[in-house]
């Protein structure tokens, strides 16, 4: 299971990057959609087979939240608020290029001081899990619109569950299950809030908000 794992792990670094690099929202949240589905699969292949079944369960319903309803729910908001571009985000997408990289590097130099316990979590499962955590912030925060934070805030919980994975073997799905619908419940007030924030102020760039504070 070895290469299917690498090669899913590879993916899943090439999405982070072109979240980073994407200016267009509504590719970032069919990527972001992609990679979900790809977090959704690694159950599959980073764990022992004692929780192959518990994985194929987990797998389902990470899959059908993070790529189907999510994205459904984000792409409505999106064209409520008809705004198609990160137009001015705080940090251009050429220099988060670059620090994409930069996180990667950092990742795979923090990942060698990461204890891992599960035998069957895959080599770069580490790695790639505390890039998606990096990632995630640096989306939330170099970001205006509330769309990419939005989409930096599921790549954050997207690292979160990988390096559980790698660390512990596995979720229990109790667990794992109230983690996803505290998830479904917080993407789907963030798409309400982003409704009403464009009906209110005609444009969803969250940084804009802050001259309300006057």
């Amino acid at each position: 299971m070895t290469p299917w794992a690498d090669a899913i792990l590879v993916l899943i670094v090439l999405s982070s990057f072109l979240l980073l690099g994407s200016s267009r929202l509504a590719a970032g949240i069919r990527v972001g959609a992609g990679q979900g589905v790809l977090v959704g699969l690694l159950p599959l292949v980073a764990t022992g087979p004692r929780m192959r079944l518990e994985a194929g369960a987990m797998a389902v319903a990470i899959v059908l939240l993070k790529g189907w309803v999510f994205p459904r729910l984000l792409l409505r908001a999106l064209r409520e608020a008809e705004t198609t571009r990160e137009a001015q985000p705080l940090i251009g997408h050429g220099t988060s290029l670059f620090a994409g990289v930069a996180m990667l590097w950092v990742a795979t130099a923090l990942a060698l001081r990461v204890p891992r316990t599960s035998p069957y979590a895959p080599d770069l499962l580490v790695p790639v899990a505390l890039s998606l955590l990096m990632t995630g912030v640096f989306l939330m925060v170099a970001r205006r619109t509330a769309v990419s934070q939005v989409i930096g805030y599921l790549v954050l919980e997207n690292g979160i569950y990988a390096l559980g994975l790698a660390l512990v073997g596995g979720v229990p799905v109790l667990i794992e299950l109230g983690a996803l619908m505290d998830l479904f419940v917080g993407v789907f007030a963030m798409g309400i809030a982003i409704f009403r924030i464009n009906r209110a102020f005609d444009h969803i760039d969250a940084d804009r908000l802050t001259a309300l504070r006057g």
